[in-house]
């Protein structure tokens, strides 16, 4: 088969998710692009649309927040959204495009896409064989106004909220979030923590806010280091691609902990440390579950990072932090236990599917074959 894979740059887990997919498919044997849409239009119109997302998420949250509730509000009127209206203008670029590439199926990992492509559906443009797959644990605003062959969405738990969206039943599987395999492989966490020149008689706290930097990241270090300021305990930072929060980080704390910029070797990181504080990013969260990785979750990106942290702080998958300054190093104080943090773990294994690339692949792949009997 040939397949594309749609993803945009608003925050690394989009396209982790299409790398996760297309290494499964082509290690199948199958032929494998990926694509920001929007490149088609031109470097700066993609790198426009990216950098306005990630910009509102770092530095003003809360208007973030007030958009994805404008959102959420709009999505009850009964007309299509600005959203859906503007990525009509994609239809000739992205029509050319399959047209000259003759893909056997899409697959998509951002609302954007699916957009583009439920235009040309309902424009009467052929297209191949579709399907969206969700990297939140919710239904996002807009998702029930594209028009896919297929959703995959995280649990099952999640099913009646899509339903309710106005989902077909029949399109939906709760397959869970695609992963790279660096996170879902079996690891002696013994030997990684060797190979990264860890010491085994002290604990370790991996400190993210995804790929782009975001949350309270300098008050989270100065909390941690003001707490465990002594030899057994160590913190270390993952800046992503934000470099002036390493800068930052590295003229206050360079000397107190190990700062990392953006680094590919990130599931080790999450194997060999003891706890993991993260924004609840749908797929950052779901690579720790799968990894096996203590989690506590700080500092939400308003919006539907709030329902990713609900959703795993009600599994006991998570402790959940909205206050850094009152709760965070009483969390870190409870998962320093071994025993707390393995029932955490147990629930993590319990709840998050770690196959999910395999069955996004298998559906794909089977689908196709009853289109071409």
């Amino acid at each position: 088969m040939k397949i594309l894979i749609l993803s945009c740059g608003t925050g690394g887990g989009h396209n982790s998710a299409c790398m996760a997919l297309k290494k499964q498919m082509e290690n199948r044997g199958h032929d494998v692009e990926t694509l920001n849409p929007y490149m088609l239009k031109g470097r700066r119109t993609a790198a426009t649309i990216d950098h306005a997302y990630v910009a509102m998420a770092q530095k003003i949250p809360k208007a973030f927040g007030a958009v994805y509730k404008l959102g959420d509000s709009y999505r009850r009127l009964p007309v299509a959204s600005p959203v859906y209206y503007l990525n009509r203008y994609m239809v000739p670029v992205m029509e050319q495009y399959i047209a000259e590439n003759h893909f056997d199926a899409i697959l998509m990992t951002h609302l954007f896409p699916a957009e583009i492509l439920t235009n040309m559906k309902r424009k009467g443009k052929k297209i191949p064989l579709t399907c969206f797959v969700m990297t939140d644990y919710t239904c996002i605003p807009f998702t029930e106004e594209t028009d896919c062959d297929y959703y995959i969405i995280p649990s099952e738990e999640l099913k009646d909220e899509f339903i309710s969206r106005g989902l077909p039943e029949d399109k939906i599987y709760p397959f869970g979030i695609p992963v790279r395999q660096q996170f879902s492989q079996q690891k002696d966490r013994t030997l990684v923590r060797q190979k990264l020149g860890f010491s085994s008689d002290k604990k370790y706290i991996l400190v993210a806010g995804g790929s782009i930097g975001a949350g309270q990241i300098p008050q989270i270090v100065s909390l941690l280091l003001r707490h465990y300021n002594r030899n057994d305990v160590e913190v270390i930072v993952v800046c992503g691609n934000n470099r002036t929060l390493y800068e930052r980080l590295r003229a206050d704390y360079g000397e107190q902990c190990t700062l990392l910029q953006y680094t590919s070797n990130m599931a080790e990181y999450m194997c060999a440390c003891d706890l993991f504080l993260s924004k609840p990013g749908g797929l950052s969260s779901t690579e720790a579950a799968v990894c096996g990785t203590a989690l506590i979750h700080v500092t939400p990106i308003p919006g539907c990072e709030i329902n990713n942290m609900q959703f795993f702080e009600r599994h006991g998958m998570c402790l959940a932090v909205t206050s850094p300054k009152t709760q965070l190093i009483s969390a870190c104080d409870q998962l320093m236990d071994n025993d707390e943090r393995q029932k955490m773990c147990d629930s993590q294994k319990r709840c998050i599917l770690a196959d999910a690339a395999q069955n996004i692949c298998s559906l794909v792949e089977s689908e196709y074959a009853k289109r071409t009997e």
